[in-house]
């Protein structure tokens, strides 16, 4: 059973930087795949990043690309999404997913396991 729970999520001005967190629980020997998309209300859901269980490879979408970075802290079973430059497009539900059967995936197809979500709102 995997377990998936995101926080870190709030109100900040554009231009502005959140840190959002991840807690990821399941049996340890797995190699866990992880990332994270959003929602925007009214729109489909957007998969914008995800790294290998190894921290050697990285995903981004063009949308967050050069303003955000995902780390992941194995020891901890922890992933984070630093997000800088932030703009009013970047609002929405932040998710965080995980899955054991993959080592790396970048579509959120490939993700069974899913947090509640945290909010992020950017004010212009």
């Amino acid at each position: 059973q995997v377990v998936v729970e995101e926080s870190g999520g709030g109100l900040v001005q554009a231009g502005g930087s959140l840190r959002l967190s991840c807690s990821v629980s399941g049996p340890a020997s797995n190699p866990y795949a992880m990332g994270w998309a959003r929602q925007a209300p009214g729109k489909e859901r957007e998969f914008i990043a995800a790294v290998s269980w190894s921290c050697g490879s990285t995903y981004y979408a063009d949308s967050v690309k050069g303003r955000f970075t995902i780390s992941r802290r194995n020891s901890e079973n922890k992933v984070a999404l630093q997000m800088n430059s932030l703009k009013p497009d970047d609002t929405a539900v932040y998710y965080c997913a995980a899955d054991p059967d993959y080592t790396m995936a970048t579509t959120e197809d490939r993700y069974n396991y899913w947090g509640q979500g945290t909010q992020v709102t950017v004010s212009s």
